[in-house]
């Protein structure tokens, strides 16, 4: 129990330190802005996939950056590519931290 409650602590911790950064990133973001929020979104599921512990909202956020990235709404595309980012980095958290957590596990009768 304890180490579901440290797994949850660490993903809100990523959610909350995204979130305030999307608070004060600039209004008028470019496409270079985008891609260099989409690389580190990318590499963080590339690791996330080495893990094997891909997530599905990880790659609808991947796809939803993409989408708006083609219609030069690069505001929502970082946004969105920021999203992914910290899903990637919650399922990396989460692999790691449960990597050994079955050693931890009481054997009831």
């Amino acid at each position: 129990m304890r180490r579901l409650s440290k797994t949850l602590l660490g993903i809100f911790w990523l959610l909350a330190s995204v979130a305030g950064a999307e608070r004060s990133a600039f209004a008028a973001s470019s496409e270079a802005d985008f891609k260099q929020a989409y690389a580190a979104a990318d590499a963080a599921e590339k690791e996330a996939g080495r893990l094997r512990n891909r997530w599905l909202p990880t790659e609808a956020a991947l796809a939803n950056a993409r989408k708006a990235a083609e219609k030069n709404d690069f505001d929502q595309a970082i946004a969105a590519a920021r999203e992914a980012e910290v899903l990637a980095k919650a399922s990396i958290f989460q692999a790691t931290s449960e990597k050994d957590a079955w050693k931890n596990l009481e054997i009831r009768p």
